[in-house]
């Protein structure tokens, strides 16, 4: 192609359906919504069609609205299925550690760590203690913490590693 020449360009074309009624409309997004791969928009249409009227959306207001909801949970649905791969033996969660059973942990160097910059670092980590104060349940809880982040996660335990 020459400098000169213009560039070959693809518009999408918007056919408008007169007559359309509105079951018909709400039948055919729900196709595309099936098509499209979009199933919270086509679980929150109803909701979010009366919550525009009653707070007068304009086109693009509703749309996002309802895109950012599609994002959302697809967002959520992800973090679930990082922490499911990441094959813990057990739900646990930072928030639900008790620091007061431990004074040699320190909570604040527990929750910068959550932050997962040691993770984007490369940097290791390997919490060593006795026996029942709580290193399976920080661990856990700092995994499931990354996996929330998008960090793919994967427990395992230390004797597997060595064999």
């Amino acid at each position: 192609m020459s400098p000169t020449a213009p560039a070959a360009t693809i518009t999408p074309v918007l056919r408008r359906r007169r007559g359309l009624t509105e079951q018909a409309a709400l039948a055919a997004v729900d196709q595309a919504c099936r098509r499209l791969r979009l199933p919270t928009v086509r679980a929150v249409l109803d909701e979010a069609l009366v919550v525009a009227g009653k707070e007068q959306l304009s086109y693009q207001g509703f749309l996002a609205e309802l895109l950012l909801a599609e994002c959302d949970d697809r967002d959520r649905r992800s973090s679930i299925r990082r922490v499911k791969a990441a094959n813990f033996p057990r739900d646990k969660w930072l928030g639900d550690f008790d620091f007061d059973a431990n004074p040699n942990i320190n909570a604040a160097t527990i929750h910068t760590l959550a932050a997962g910059d040691w993770i984007r670092k490369g940097a290791p980590l390997c919490l060593i203690g006795d026996s029942g104060t709580g290193k399976s349940h920080l661990l856990i809880g700092l995994g499931t913490a990354a996996a929330e982040k998008g960090y793919r996660v994967k427990y395992t335990l230390a004797t597997r590693l060595v064999n």
